[in-house]
């Protein structure tokens, strides 16, 4: 059975910075992309930034857009979220998720940013 694992969540000061971190394992499908996610209390699930397996094409939510950057390692099936210049709006949960035979989500790491 295939999972998700997220790392790199926590508690970091206005401006600061965090890299997450997902590792896909035990899966025996393709992977066409990955992507991140977050939700913030009483907020829908956003796309924050996805990246495709082939010719690492990248999207980002406008509003993390040249704060985050998504990259991956393909030979160790992991993706990366580094993200920059935090501020309070960026406190949510995030999530690695996988586009294989069908979606995959990981379990989430919070993060929280706050002085």
């Amino acid at each position: 059975q295939g999972q998700l694992v997220e790392s790199g969540g926590g508690l970091v000061q206005p401006g600061g910075s965090l890299r997450l971190s997902c590792v896909a394992s035990g899966f025996t499908f393709t992977i066409y992309y990955m992507s991140w996610y977050r939700q913030a209390p009483g907020k829908e699930r956003e796309l924050v930034a996805r990246i495709f397996t082939t010719g690492a094409i990248t999207n980002y939510a406008d509003s993390v857009k040249g704060r985050f950057t998504i990259s991956k390692d393909n030979a160790k099936n992991t993706v990366y979220l580094q993200m920059n210049s935090l501020n309070s709006e960026d406190t949510a949960v995030y999530y690695c998720n996988a586009l294989m035979e069908r979606q995959y989500w990981g379990q989430g790491t919070q993060v929280t940013v706050a002085s």
